[in-house]
């Protein structure tokens, strides 16, 4: 619609509808929120996208995938004008954390690189001894191994969409690949 930020991708996510989302997504769709709004509108509803909708929801298959082809995991927004007009902008973490969503979307944020030091996240407001806080204060605790490190610079490198899916004609072992797309 052009009078509001609804598209199938946001659809697909918040209905937790995976083969719809990964045609979507094969054909190239945009993982993150693209505003509608005028700049000084600019709210955290107008930057609310398919990876803030997939948790809400509580569709990991549907979050996990979004991460894979390359959707934000700290604002899901990735025009900086808008979330800095954002009076309180509030990061995918903070919102897992607060709205209480399973540990795996908390770990999966982390692993595809979240900001877990970003000042909007207290460690105080979040749900108390909850297995997310946990993960979040280890991952404060311990730098990311240089494993996890290398897979992040190497997803970076081929971030659009159409260079991860180029990830299986490479030339490098298979492990290495699925290490990339973060499959076991």
């Amino acid at each position: 619609s052009i009078y509001n930020n609804c598209s199938p991708l946001l659809i697909a996510a918040r209905d937790g509808n995976v083969d719809i989302l990964q045609q979507l997504l094969d054909h190239g769709a945009e993982t993150n929120v693209q505003a509608r709004l005028p700049q000084w509108l600019a709210n955290s509803v107008a930057c609310s996208g398919p990876l803030y909708l997939a948790a809400a929801y509580g569709h990991l298959e549907c979050f996990k995938r979004l991460l894979l082809y390359g959707a934000d995991p700290n604002y899901n927004c990735t025009e900086e004008s808008v979330i800095a007009h954002i009076k309180e902008p509030k990061t995918l973490l903070e919102t897992c954390l607060r709205h209480g969503c399973r540990s795996e979307f908390i770990r999966l944020l982390i692993d595809f690189g979240a900001n877990v030091y970003l000042p909007n996240i207290a460690v105080h407001e979040a749900a108390p001894h909850s297995e997310g806080l946990e993960l979040l204060l280890q991952a404060r605790a311990h730098p990311k191994s240089l494993m996890a490190q290398s897979r992040l610079a190497m997803r970076r490198l081929l971030k659009p969409a159409a260079h991860l899916h180029s990830l299986g004609k490479l030339e490098i072992p298979a492990v290495l690949a699925n290490y990339l797309q973060h499959q076991p």
